[in-house]
């Protein structure tokens, strides 16, 4: 079977060092090595967290001292505590279990602390508790179906000018490469790429894959080995080839224009992926009923946006999507928070408040509730982008009839290979891809 090769779908990915830093004295043939193991696949328990935690004694002396864990909220405050006395024989193993108390439906974080003879470490996960419960605290402004209707409709008003130019120094994998152009809403031009197969016939229609950008990530053509599929990248305006009017330093594009919704930058940025539909519905050789989105962090939150917004979507990939319950991230996730109140704090006139009122129209968990396209959602337990009680709150806000959920409770910002492989299948499979 074919596989789209996804090395150019590009996420914002920061790896998680889910074991703190080991502090051995000891010689080079001794050590101690701890491996904890959660008694659940996903890191997602129905009440009572638990785990066992195993420790191997490669010293030819006895270890002696204490495990111990912590349980705290998102944001760091302790709420549980437990330790235990053990010692380890030389050259010898030893496993401890340890129950969590119950706890309410919410995500946690946990360390496992080992400090015995000649060592001492730090294991760091998080645990989630009947997260399908979780909801927001805050509510979907009244507008926002309306908010969105008037930008489309401003969009539409804008002519195309559709543009396209084949690049034939670009081509492989025996795919023909065209750079497209098009105007979008406030008359920007945004830029993206389009493969296709070589060698098909003139009446033949491709499904189309449909990759969208992480934050300030310039997208390039997007090969593979699939005869049988069309594949685009789009640079929103402010990214990658799309810099002309709108050029920020890297830093700065998430707050630009934040205190004026309407003229936000990501409202441009859901429009430019907007144009991007109606630009694969203007052509022939590509079949509107067979779309399918996909993106990573930034990526993530565009998806998300475009299958609340536009219905031509038939199938939906979102990979630790970002801005999620915004006005919970802080004290959880440092971005953009952290960057949003240095904004605030070096404009007088503008207040956090007023920051966090516009940022309700771009917020996933407000997008969820209208998105009828089959959508497979992936996310990292340890992510410290999209945390997971965020990224829950979006998720549960789908319709359940669209969803699916994918958790890995080992990784950060990120999602393995498998999920993508899994995502591929479906899409062949769906869209009669053998």
């Amino acid at each position: 079977m074919n596989k789209i090769k996804y090395t150019f779908i590009l996420l914002i990915s920061v790896c998680i060092t889910i074991t703190g830093n080991a502090k051995p004295v000891s010689k080079a043939d001794e050590e101690v090595v701890t491996t904890l193991v959660a008694h659940s696949d996903d890191g997602i328990f129905n009440s009572n967290a638990s785990y066992t935690f195993e420790v191997k004694n490669t010293y030819h002396t006895d270890q002696t001292g204490r495990v111990a864990y912590v349980v705290t909220t998102p944001a760091g405050k302790p709420l549980l505590r437990d330790s235990i006395s053990v010692k380890i024989s030389k050259n010898s193993s030893n496993s401890y279990s340890f129950t969590i108390p119950a706890m309410k439906p919410g995500f946690y974080k946990i360390n496992f602390m080992i400090n015995v003879s000649d060592y001492d470490d730090t294991t760091k996960r998080v645990f989630g508790i009947r997260p399908k419960e979780i909801r927001s605290n805050h509510p979907r402004p009244a507008d926002f179906d309306s908010f969105w209707q008037t930008a489309k409709s401003q969009l539409a008003a804008v002519k195309p000018n559709y543009k396209v130019t084949e690049k034939p120094e670009l081509e492989k994998d025996n795919r023909r490469v065209f750079l497209f152009e098009m105007k979008s809403l406030d008359d920007i031009t945004v830029r993206g790429w389009l493969t296709i197969p070589k060698g098909s016939s003139k009446n033949r229609r491709f499904p189309v894959f449909v990759g969208l950008p992480g934050y300030q990530v310039d997208l390039k053509p997007m090969l593979g080995e699939d005869d049988d599929l069309a594949i685009i990248t789009i640079n929103v305006r402010g990214q990658g080839n799309s810099r002309d009017v709108i050029h920020p330093k890297r830093p700065d594009y998430i707050t630009l224009n934040i205190e004026d919704k309407n003229k936000y930058v990501l409202r441009g940025a859901i429009m430019d992926c907007i144009r991007t539909i109606d630009f694969i519905c203007s052509r022939p050789d590509l079949d509107s009923t067979r779309i399918e989105i996909s993106g990573g962090s930034m990526g993530g939150f565009l998806a998300v946006a475009l299958a609340s917004l536009d219905s031509r979507i038939k199938l939906v990939s979102a990979q630790n999507p970002i801005l999620g319950d915004i006005r919970d991230l802080a004290g959880v996730a440092e971005w953009p928070i952290n960057d949003i109140k240095e904004y605030v704090d070096d404009r007088p006139a503008l207040s956090y408040n007023k920051v966090m009122d516009n940022l309700d129209y771009f917020d996933i968990k407000n997008f969820a509730p209208t998105i009828k396209s089959s959508i497979m959602v992936g996310i990292g337990l340890l992510d410290h982008l999209a945390p997971p009680a965020n990224s829950f709150i979006f998720y549960n806000n789908i319709p359940s009839k669209y969803a699916t959920i994918r958790i890995y409770k080992d990784l950060g910002h990120e999602v393995p290979k498998s999920f993508l492989d899994e995502d591929g299948h479906k899409m062949r499979d769906i869209f009669g891809l053998f």
